[in-house]
């Protein structure tokens, strides 16, 4: 899986970066990857639309056509 990176300036939460990231198309389909227990961050399960992360991060989201890797830079 080729990981996808997102530069950001300090720190972003998680349902911006999914957003950014173009895994989620709105805030409420990030509610609803959280909610369906599909996004992990440095390999634990999140559902904290609102978790900060920082550089160093690691989210992977399972979707249907498989997983996308999102490093946060």
């Amino acid at each position: 899986m080729d990981a996808r990176i997102v530069d950001v300036d300090g720190e972003i939460r998680l349902g911006q970066l999914l957003k950014l990231a173009g895994v989620a198309e709105s805030g409420s389909h990030a509610r609803s990857l959280l909610g369906e227990g599909e996004v992990t961050v440095n390999g634990e399960p999140e559902t904290r639309r609102g978790r900060q992360l920082a550089p160093g991060d690691v989210v992977v989201v399972s979707l249907p056509g498989g997983d996308e890797e999102i490093r946060v830079r």
